[in-house]
């Protein structure tokens, strides 16, 4: 499995988005805590649309291997 630029950049997005959290949280300073979530959130987005991005690609590359006869 090779992930691409979108799942690599929403897995960053995400634990930006939790320190962020975690630090409004503990400080009380809930701006940056709803910062955090929403990074949290569009991170999450970003990562599963990479990831349907690179599970389609796999289906087709699996079925021009079996049209083709290729393993």
């Amino acid at each position: 499995m090779m992930w691409n630029k979108d799942e690599l950049e929403g897995k960053g997005k995400k634990i930006k988005g939790a320190v962020k959290d975690k630090a409004g949280e503990i400080t009380g300073n809930r701006e940056l805590e709803t910062e955090g979530k929403a990074e949290r959130a569009e991170g999450h987005v970003q990562e599963q649309g990479g990831r349907i991005r690179r599970k389609t690609g796999e289906a087709i590359e699996d079925v021009g291997k079996a049209i083709s006869g290729k393993k």
